[in-house]
């Protein structure tokens, strides 16, 4: 049974028997008068301290009917600090090697500065709102929404842990950031001429294939020439070169999937003269992992140390100066430490080659299922998002289609048939007959 104790008095037996509570010196006007007490699931007795008596009953008489529905949560459970949470949430994700790269990033610069400290059951929901919609300002929806993941995975693991009863971060109040969606302009036929044109000869095939297969920058520096089918005329797209912290390695493509994607036939006239000019040669990573499994690939692109090409290397020295040389951005000015700054955006980046081959395909009407199989989109729904404004206007088809089918009622309406003439006439003679006869005045 829940009950309120008063801990600055004492039940004492008086000569005649009764009871009476006197005065404990010893703790009568500190701290805390009054004690919530209640049995818990375990059948121990729990106690929480409270100022007055209505709130100890309250929350003693809470306690009990909670554990009746099996719904009792430790309120000393809720003091635990949340980095502590945070780190065993972190060290359960079962998910690739870059994602676990950007959740540690969030948990570090984002989250543990703001909650890392606080006890789990005293962050509340208006905290978290102010918070996420300050670093969506600062820093971005992307970087906003990797944040939450961290911070509402940890809240489900101290549910699910019976540590807090409700996730803070579930609230009406909390809205998380929401991926902006904006319209993507494909590059013209002439743009991604003249920026394959700026690259040197040795790096020329990379934006080609890039623009002729919707290959991401990283599945082009990892494809290999046994991923080349000249006779069945198809690109197995089976790796990615892919950097986790100072480390590279191979790793399948996103969404861990292997696709294989047509080849036209200039594609593959380019990969032949690439491969015969540059002669591919066994190269070696780590598979997924930097303590993975090595995994070895004629790779058909490699940088000037004769390594694997890196992203950042790629862009700053070939990429930028490529699309700076064809007018696509403005020509570099020197920082104040000499070094070349470029003007870029996020439609300037080699994904750009990705949108002209969406584009090109779904002009020539290739269908967007076909199409989120050849990008290696998981979700062809979000293929439809992504590419819906490029897709063929379907109205002429439409009328077309229409005119075909109802064309001999469109006929009959623009010139007539005997049968209307005669009911055309049959209501002129009724008119004519109607004006005869006069105005009905009612006499």
């Amino acid at each position: 049974m829940a009950f309120a104790k008063d801990l600055w008095t004492t039940a004492v037996v008086q000569a005649d028997g009764s009871v009476k509570r006197e005065r404990n010196e010893k703790r009568w006007g500190r701290g805390k008068r009054w004690l919530a007490v209640w049995v818990g699931p375990d059948g121990k007795e729990k106690s929480r301290a409270f100022d007055t008596k209505v709130r100890a009953s309250r929350f003693a008489s809470e306690m009990e009917a909670d554990v009746a529905r099996g719904e009792y949560v430790d309120p000393q459970a809720g003091t635990v600090r949340f980095e502590t949470l945070a780190q065993s949430w972190l060290g359960s994700r079962v998910v690739d090697p870059t994602t676990v790269v950007r959740y540690e990033t969030a948990w570090r610069l984002h989250v543990l500065p703001e909650f890392g400290k606080r006890q789990v059951k005293s962050i509340k929901p208006s905290e978290i709102a102010n918070w996420i919609a300050d670093l969506e300002r600062r820093k971005g929806t992307a970087t906003a929404r990797t944040a939450f993941v961290v911070l509402h995975g940890t809240f489900e693991l101290a549910v699910d842990d019976d540590i807090i009863k409700r996730n803070p971060s579930k609230a009406k109040v909390v809205k998380v950031p929401v991926p902006k969606t904006r319209r993507i302009t494909a590059w013209s036929d002439e743009t991604v001429e003249r920026v394959v044109e700026c690259h040197p000869v040795q790096y020329r095939a990379i934006p080609t294939v890039g623009a002729a297969a919707g290959l991401r920058q990283g599945e082009l520096f990892g494809l290999a020439q046994e991923d080349i089918d000249f006779d069945e005329m198809v690109i197995r797209v089976r790796r990615q070169v892919k950097r986790l912290g100072k480390h590279f390695v191979f790793a399948l493509p996103k969404n861990d999937r292997e696709r294989t994607v047509p080849m036209s036939e200039g594609a593959a006239l380019t990969l032949l003269q690439h491969i015969d000019a540059f002669e591919p040669r066994p190269y070696r990573l780590p598979w997924e992992q930097p303590t993975g499994e090595p995994h070895e690939a004629n790779i058909l692109f490699r940088w000037r140390d004769d390594r694997r090409i890196a992203a950042r290397g790629f862009n700053e020295r070939v990429w930028l100066p490529a699309l700076a040389a064809a007018g696509v951005i403005p020509q570099p000015v020197r920082n104040a430490r000499g070094a070349l700054q470029y003007t870029t955006n996020r439609e300037t980046g080699m994904h750009a080659l990705r949108h002209y081959y969406a584009s090109v395909t779904l002009a020539d009407g290739v269908n967007i299922k076909e199409l989120a199989e050849y990008l290696g989109h998981g979700d062809p729904g979000f293929t439809l998002r992504l590419y819906t404004h490029m897709l063929p206007s379907s109205h002429d088809r439409a009328r077309k289609a229409i005119d075909s089918r109802l064309g001999r009622i469109f006929s009959l309406a623009a010139h007539g048939t005997v049968a209307e003439q005669t009911v055309r006439t049959h209501l002129l003679d009724l008119a004519a007959q109607d004006l005869d006869a006069g105005p009905d005045l009612g006499i």
